[in-house]
């Protein structure tokens, strides 16, 4: 368990630190999927308990969000994909059941990685698309990757955002309608990751809890560090390029990912 007073720990708790604040940072309006960052970065510093950790902080960061857009969504996109994120996220718990902690590192990482290459390829992707009438034909599929990536690295991202784009939606109300089906993404998984097995008697939750006593204070302790991310967002909106902001964050991610993936430091 992730120990703050361990003089080795020390850059992982800055890791740590840098991990939460960008949840906040990435609910104030930078948009791009900033927030996937937050997993791999988490995982550096919590390890096998990141996933459970970084959970709650995400919903205390939906909720903060959810009063800033508050009536601003296009609500019957959550109607298309809600059937396909439910059916996701009991499939992706499972996954994340059968994965060893290298395992689901590694697949972390490769959704990472994943999420930059579309970042990279979504203009000509939908470049030549004209605006779509969202549909459960289209919704349903994003909606079952959504919930599998959300439950295995909260990295839902690419999937929504393959559904969202095309309509060619106003800034703010793409963001709004983001944020509501991302909470609804957030919360659905909250039992699914706080109760287990022996809780219930049923299959369709996890072996063992991904959210325990122990990484619910983990989560309390960095929670303050959700508003101030926010604000932090506010203000670098204000003084830095939203283009250039975007690049460094995507190669951060593509790194972290990697990183995830083939272990470097092991090399050395």
């Amino acid at each position: 368990m992730f120990a703050f007073a361990a003089p080795e720990l020390t850059l992982q708790f800055f890791i740590a630190v840098f991990a939460v604040l960008f949840i906040g940072v990435s609910k104030a309006g930078f948009g791009g999927g900033l927030g996937m960052l937050t997993t791999p970065l988490a995982v550096l510093a919590f390890g096998k308990d990141a996933v459970g950790i970084v959970l709650p902080l995400l919903c205390a960061g939906d909720a903060f969000s959810l009063y800033h857009y508050w009536g601003k969504w296009e609500k019957r996109n959550l109607m298309f994909v809600l059937p396909g994120v439910i059916v996701g996220v009991v499939v992706g718990v499972q996954l994340v059941d059968l994965l060893n902690p290298r395992q689901l590192n590694i697949a972390i990482g490769c959704i990472a990685v994943a999420f930059v290459l579309f970042q990279l390829a979504k203009e000509k992707i939908f470049a030549k698309e004209g605006v779509f009438a969202p549909n459960y034909k289209i919704g349903i599929p994003c909606g079952l990757g959504a919930g599998i990536t959300s439950s295995i690295s909260h990295g839902a991202g690419p999937l929504i955002a393959l559904f969202l784009i095309p309509q060619r939606m106003p800034k703010e109300i793409f963001v709004a309608t983001t944020v509501f089906i991302f909470t609804w993404i957030n919360w659905i998984k909250l039992p699914f990751f706080a109760i287990d097995r022996s809780m219930v008697h049923l299959p369709l939750f996890t072996k063992n809890a991904l959210i325990t006593p122990e990484t619910l204070w983990i989560s309390a302790r960095f929670l303050l560090l959700v508003p101030v991310g926010v604000w932090l967002g506010v203000w670098m909106n204000r003084r830095f390029s939203e283009r250039a902001f975007l690049k460094f964050v995507y190669t951060a991610l593509l790194l972290t990912g990697l990183e995830l993936i083939f272990q470097f430091e092991r090399w050395f």
